[in-house]
């Protein structure tokens, strides 16, 4: 993990530190090296979160777009007693997990039950394919009325099945840590924009929305990318303003014919 609390406060690893676990307040070392990102780790091969997962200068950089208290923030489930540290969270709770190893449906459905209120940032530069695959796809993809909007009708063309069935919106970054000037194919132009795959609706066709990088930041930041929709209350029945009519009987019973005869207007 990329912070401890030593003295109370959050500090990255340094050679000297002693640190404390903010998750489970054991002693955490400090691992400074050339071969990986500098960082804490418990002693032994111990890790209180079973979610964590090595950090890559992928991890690092994205995590460095926002504030420090907004990364590696403890999400505690009162109900179940259950807790796990987010990548970021958010003012308003939106919690973003940010992949770059493979990760199971499973384990991934687990997390956006825990978190509820979150979205995935993927890697998408892990494999070569996925690109390639993504390039080839989107040329497919339906163009809507809205700028960067579009329909994709079949998504497993442009995206890796293991991240077609998630109840949030899954973001793939396939710039990674890529430099513009590495670009070599016409198509690497398509790296610089992220692209939010959102969840499935009524049929298979997908929604895909097309977004530069630093209005995704500042959305997540501002809680204006994903708006929760406010619950509109039920409409209350009116009462009529219009005076009641009363209604004037037209028949009566007349005994002499036996029968109910109209009655004359006066």
């Amino acid at each position: 993990m990329k912070y401890a609390l030593v003295n109370g406060k959050k500090r990255e690893a340094k050679r000297g530190l002693q640190g404390i676990c903010p998750s489970c307040s054991s002693n955490l070392i400090p691992r400074c090296g050339p071969l990986k990102v500098d960082h804490w780790s418990h002693k032994g091969k111990r890790n209180c979160d079973y979610w964590w997962e090595n950090e890559t200068a992928w991890h690092r950089s994205w995590k460095g777009n926002y504030p420090e208290e907004f990364q590696e923030v403890v999400h505690f489930d009162k109900h179940s007693g259950e807790k796990h540290i987010a990548d970021v969270k958010t003012t308003d709770g939106l919690v973003i997990e940010f992949q770059h190893s493979f990760i199971k449906p499973e384990e991934s459905k687990s997390r956006e039950l825990f978190y509820k209120k979150m979205i995935w940032v993927v890697d998408g530069t892990r494999l070569d394919r996925d690109f390639k695959r993504f390039v080839k796809g989107v040329a497919c993809a339906q163009r809507t009325n809205k700028n960067g909007v579009y329909i994709l009708h079949f998504p497993e063309e442009c995206f890796p099945k293991s991240w077609l069935n998630n109840s949030v919106p899954v973001i793939f970054d396939f710039l990674g840590t890529m430099n513009k000037n590495d670009f070599i194919e016409s198509e690497d132009a398509l790296r610089t924009e992220l692209y939010i795959l959102l969840p499935k609706a009524n049929n298979d066709s997908r929604i895909l929305v097309q977004l530069d990088r630093n209005s995704f930041i500042k959305g997540t930041l501002e809680g204006t990318l994903f708006p929760e929709r406010e619950k509109q209350p039920p409409k209350k029945v009116q009462p009529s303003l219009q005076p009641k009519v009363r209604r004037v009987q037209t028949h009566y019973y007349d005994p002499k014919k036996g029968k109910m005869v109209r009655r004359r207007r006066l």
